[in-house]
């Protein structure tokens, strides 16, 4: 089980006091709190892996994200991230494919997964695929208990029909999403429970259909 309570302390106390000198001084506590959550995403990986066989050859290193943020071209120039965040793909967190996001922070925790911002290329072919396997498609998303857990499509999408594909498309909206994405929010009580990774594995079993289907489009 992992220590969510002690994680959670810590990204509230560093909302509280986004300075590098109080991140310093905190460094020790926040190299547990790393290392704790890096533990976790271990043992999410091979339990995604038993029916997701493309991350079976991952660790957390390939899928952490850095806690210090790129203040370069933000108005933001608080130096650090509130959250914890790791995504399980193959090929790790710098791949375009689809994959599992697991985001812990204070108030704001959830499970998500597909593509978000791919470029041009790339959401052709996932529109492609949309549009040869609309029913398949609509099979998987439409599914009540995905419903249930991930609500439907609501991402930014284009007015128009996207270039290449006739406007006359009956499930043309299908296509205008600029990201195929989707979230599972958690409570902060859900953060601590003693059976948030089978809840979790249990979730992202229900998104692993989606992510095939996306994955097989860019293949």
């Amino acid at each position: 089980m992992m220590n969510s309570k002690a994680i959670l302390a810590f990204l509230q106390e560093l909302n509280e006091n986004n300075n590098q000198e109080w991140f310093h001084s905190h460094k020790t506590i926040y190299n547990e709190a790393k290392l704790e959550f890096e533990n976790f995403v271990n043992k999410l990986i091979p339990a995604i892996a038993e029916f997701d066989n493309g991350i079976k050859n991952i660790t957390a290193k390939d899928c952490t994200y850095r806690i210090y943020r790129d203040i370069r071209f933000s108005k933001d120039k608080t130096p650090y991230k509130i959250n914890m965040g790791a995504y399980m793909v193959k090929n790790g967190k710098k791949s375009n494919k689809a994959g599992y996001y697991f985001h812990l922070e204070p108030g704001g925790s959830l499970l998500a997964g597909g593509i978000y911002m791919p470029p041009p290329d790339m959401l052709k072919l996932v529109r492609s695929e949309i549009y040869y396997n609309v029913e398949a498609f609509k099979k998987i998303i439409y599914n009540k208990q995905f419903i249930k857990l991930f609500g439907e499509l609501d991402n930014d999408k284009l007015v128009n029909a996207p270039k290449d594909f006739p406007k006359d498309f009956p499930d043309i909206d299908l296509l205008k999403y600029k990201n195929y994405t989707f979230i599972h929010k958690l409570t902060d009580k859900q953060m601590h429970s003693e059976n948030l990774l089978e809840e979790t594995i249990s979730i992202f079993k229900m998104m692993y259909p989606f992510n095939s289907f996306m994955n097989h489009a860019l293949e």
